[in-house]
């Protein structure tokens, strides 16, 4: 597996697992098979509603603590948001049955950000989480808590895939020394993802899936990606990137899809941002 390295010097898988919008029920199985194919990185968070489940497989899968790398994430926090923030941390921290994270992301960029990410800063100075990010900042946002801040984010985790490619947007984070992670790599199969001819034809070369021309893609530009799967062949397909290696013509031909908008939803929408602001977890 390759890694990068954060800004603080902690290696960082560039390829995990995610277990967005899977089931708690189906989780542990899921978190299972992806470390018995290999994966050591794991991605979830406070509002998928399965920490507790990744955590099961932790514990049960026998693998040394060291070798993982784990992260979640904060949800938007009431005030006093610094104190409710290192609740949150704690109720994580308790329900994934860890000492410590290797990753703590601020989830959304509202809220008294300033104080969630006082607290992640004290948390990070503690050892509590090794490394601290955010999620679904834009660049105008990110620099703001960069530059209001002791701590630069680690990383920051954004829609990024083939349709949203977010070049730009990972330049700013190179320049000021921030990570890029993918999430909705695959786009959720939208625009025909999955046949879509050029990656197609890309993948036939190579005898690979889109699946994995699309993480070849992300991981060649260095993007973390967190592909996520609950059928285990499909689990070793994702992880088996690492014995070819996209041409520049390729690459090239790839940005050509690029739409520059969200398939999603936009952080810049007041009505976006009003439901995500308002909403809190039942826990």
């Amino acid at each position: 597996m390759q890694t990068v390295t954060l800004n603080n010097g902690v290696d960082m898988p560039i390829l995990g697992f995610g277990v967005y919008q899977i089931p708690p029920e189906q989780t542990e199985r899921a978190v299972t098979e992806a470390l018995a194919a290999g994966y050591r990185l794991l991605d979830t968070a406070a509002a998928y509603g399965n920490e507790e489940a990744v955590g099961r497989a932790i514990k049960t899968s026998g693998i040394p603590r060291q070798e993982l790398f784990v992260t979640t994430k904060l949800w938007v926090q009431d005030a006093p948001a610094q104190e409710n923030t290192k609740r949150a941390f704690e109720t994580s921290l308790t329900k994934l049955g860890l000492d410590y994270l290797d990753l703590y992301l601020m989830h959304q960029p509202y809220g008294d950000v300033y104080g969630q990410w006082r607290a992640m800063e004290d948390l990070n100075r503690a050892g509590l989480a090794k490394a601290i990010g955010v999620a679904n900042f834009y660049s105008d946002r990110l620099v703001d808590l960069i530059v209001n801040n002791e701590i630069t984010p680690a990383v920051n985790q954004i829609e990024t895939h083939p349709f949203f490619q977010r070049a730009a947007d990972q330049e700013l984070m190179r320049e000021h020394g921030v990570q890029i992670q993918s999430w909705g790599g695959f786009a959720e199969g939208k625009n025909n993802l999955f046949t879509n001819p050029l990656l197609s034809e890309i993948g036939a070369e190579y005898g690979k899936s889109v699946a994995q021309v699309v993480l070849r893609w992300l991981t060649q530009r260095g993007v973390v990606a967190i592909p996520k799967s609950v059928r285990a062949e499909r689990m070793a397909e994702n992880i088996d990137i690492f014995d070819f290696e996209l041409t520049d013509d390729q690459m090239t031909a790839i940005a050509t899809l690029d739409t520059g908008a969200s398939l999603f939803f936009d952080h810049h929408d007041p009505a976006i941002v009003t439901w995500l602001a308002q909403r809190r977890l039942d826990a």
